[in-house]
């Protein structure tokens, strides 16, 4: 362990300094300079680099002669290797495993015995702004190879039991909320046991997919199946405080070339031992880098099919279709058009997110999305359905966010056989529609049209799409709806806790100005049929739900399935809510169905599952 004169050093002094040397840095390229106090009396060994909290009581220091045996080698992205101290202390808050950055591919192998001498570093993924706790390594190593061979470290088994089922302590206040001088307490909180173990060799048994493989080559388990399980074999997200402490990244240290990376759906189950390095990086936390993996069982996840209306009922849909355009291939096209015709049974009104214009992320000016939608509809008379007609508005040029240049927008498909638009000319870009009272009626001013325009919570952001609608006589208002993303926010796995929702601020201001137009239409017609549609990209239970339901002129659809199937989205192996369907009290006797068809799955058409609601007007 470190002398005392070493652990008296208050951790916030140690960071403040080192932010001042640079030594705590979001850039894995950090050239700081070593401090030339010695770090401690005597042999400095790796519990006594990670210390018994978040930073190193030893951070800007120079280290010297650390022994231990290479766990595991990273020749791609940030290179270097994992070395583990055979000889370990009796506190279970401090690491035995720390990260060597070596900035070129290690010269090193698993099972080398080796001493490190180095600069104790601390290195926050995504950078300082990004929140994210940061991942204690040596920089600047000098590495000496003492022999080859060795038998490496019994890995820490990851398991229910062992990990807390709280996930994180709360932040110290005096520190803005940071948890970063909090001792660990590995056996009361989730993430204070994975600090204790970051950079040590870790396992999993056999464990269940809760998040499928990615582009990026890794996916998620869980240790706790039964944790807030999912009916199809996920992990839902019920509120922030149920993070799920059971899931774990896992990710492997074999390059692709040599071993492609398994392929599996939510619900299968990594069969085996998953052994390697525990890491820390920014699109996930905690990590097991995999040395050795397991073998994917498939479970034969299937994706759903909702049923047909009936005739006297009027389907409502929406459906991100993830920067659909034009030069995506014909192929995507087809697919999100069979979910369209087959998944979805060709309801008769189809909210689309995320139409982008007609060359795509092409920034030339061009907003129109003629083009787009001609493609998909087209793909749908050849999967078999109806010749949707459409409806929407294009936005200002580089207006409404999104991918720069694609001008995302909601767009209206229907079916004219069962259904039809009421066009009210005048709406565009610029001119908000309004609402009012014809014959004893509510009425939009303009169909289709934007709401609220003047409100600066619309910035940069997709403006809320309004349509007035007539099936079998009764008027019904749908509003298509794609609120702020959430970027900016810090993860649940951030430093400070609970984590900055930075992002939600726009997203509540978006919700009260659409509960405030829905409830100028209940004000013209107090049972007037109004539905909120569309990727409000966030939670049920958040605040901006709470914004969108003020004063009960919504009720969010999602919340009459049981809680195991509430979810449209599948994001760090939690299920969760991005996507709703909201109706007002007039609609009150309907039938609502998430229709799980991409988030669970490897291979995906859009990394959102659509929705659909039956109601008779």
């Amino acid at each position: 362990m470190p002398a005392a004169s070493s652990r008296t050093t208050t951790v916030s002094a140690l960071v403040a300094a080192a932010l001042a040397a640079g030594l705590l840095t979001g850039a894995a390229t950090t050239s700081a300079s070593a401090s030339d106090t010695p770090a401690a009396d005597g042999q400095v060994r790796i519990h006594d680099i990670q210390g018994s909290t978040r930073i190193s009581p030893l951070v800007g220091q120079q280290v010297s002669q650390v022994p231990g045996v290479v766990t595991g080698v990273r020749t791609y992205g940030s290179k270097g290797f994992w070395f583990q101290d055979t000889r370990p202390d009796t506190d279970p808050a401090t690491s035995e495993g720390v990260f060597v950055y070596t900035g070129s591919a290690p010269t090193v192998a698993a099972g080398d015995a080796v001493t490190v001498s180095g600069t104790v570093t601390e290195y926050v993924p995504g950078g300082l702004t990004s929140g994210n706790q940061s991942l204690t390594q040596l920089s600047k190593p000098t590495v000496t190879v003492v022999s080859s061979g060795n038998a490496l470290p019994a890995p820490v088994r990851i398991t229910g039991r062992s990990v807390p089922s709280r996930y994180a302590p709360q932040g110290d206040p005096a520190a803005g909320g940071s948890v970063n001088a909090l001792p660990l307490r590995p056996s009361r909180y989730a993430l204070d046991y994975y600090e204790s173990v970051e950079g040590m060799n870790v396992s999993v048994g056999t464990s269940r997919v809760a998040g499928a493989t990615d582009t990026h080559a890794e996916l998620w388990v869980t240790v706790k199946p039964h944790e807030n399980d999912a009916r199809r074999g996920g992990t839902v997200y019920g509120s922030y405080d149920q993070q799920n402490t059971g899931r774990l990244q896992i990710q492997s240290l074999v390059p692709l070339a040599e071993q492609p990376f398994p392929k599996a759906d939510v619900g299968d189950v990594l069969t085996g031992v998953t052994e390697g390095p525990l890491d820390f990086n920014q699109y996930g936390g905690y990590t097991l880098t995999a040395r050795t993996m397991g073998t994917v069982t498939a479970k034969g996840l299937r994706r759903e099919v909702t049923r047909k209306q009936r005739s006297g009922e009027l389907a409502v849909a929406t459906y991100n279709v993830e920067n659909l355009d034009p030069s995506d291939p014909q192929e995507k096209f087809d697919a999100l058009a069979a979910a369209v015709v087959d998944n979805l049974a060709s309801p008769d009104i189809v909210a689309l997110e995320e139409i982008q214009d007609d060359n795509g992320a092409k920034d030339d000016g061009t907003v129109s999305a003629g083009l787009t939608v001609k493609k998909f509809t087209d793909a749908i008379r050849a999967a078999g359905g109806p010749a949707y007609d459409w409806r929407s508005v294009d936005p200002e040029d580089k207006k409404d966010g999104g991918e720069p240049g694609g001008n995302i927008r909601q767009v209206f498909l229907f079916n004219p056989e069962r259904v039809s638009f009421t066009d009210r000319s005048g709406g565009d870009a610029t001119s908000a529609t309004g609402v009012v009272r014809e014959r004893g009626r509510a009425a939009l001013t303009f169909s289709p049209g934007r709401i609220d325009l003047a409100n600066a919570a619309w910035e940069n952001s997709r403006k809320p799409l309004v349509g007035e609608f007539s099936f079998r006589g009764r008027t019904v208002f749908v509003v298509a709806n794609h609120f702020a993303s959430k970027g900016g926010d810090e993860a649940i796995y951030a430093e400070h806790q609970p984590p900055a929702r930075s992002s939600e601020v726009q997203r509540h201001a978006q919700g009260r100005a659409v509960n405030t137009f829905v409830k100028k239409l209940l004000s013209a017609q107090k049972n007037a049929r109004v539905l909120v549609v569309g990727d409000i990209n966030d939670f049920e239970f958040s605040g901006t739900a709470k914004e969108l339901t003020a004063g009960g002129v919504l009720y969010p659809a999602i919340k009459s399935l049981p809680r195991s199937e509430r979810y449209t989205y599948v994001y760090q192996g939690n299920s969760q809510v991005l996507d709703q369907i909201l109706t007002s009290p007039a609609i009150g006797d309907f039938t609502y169905d998430s229709v799980h068809i991409n988030a669970e799955f490897a291979d995906q058409n859009s990394d959102h599952d659509p929705q659909v609601v039956r109601f008779r007007p």
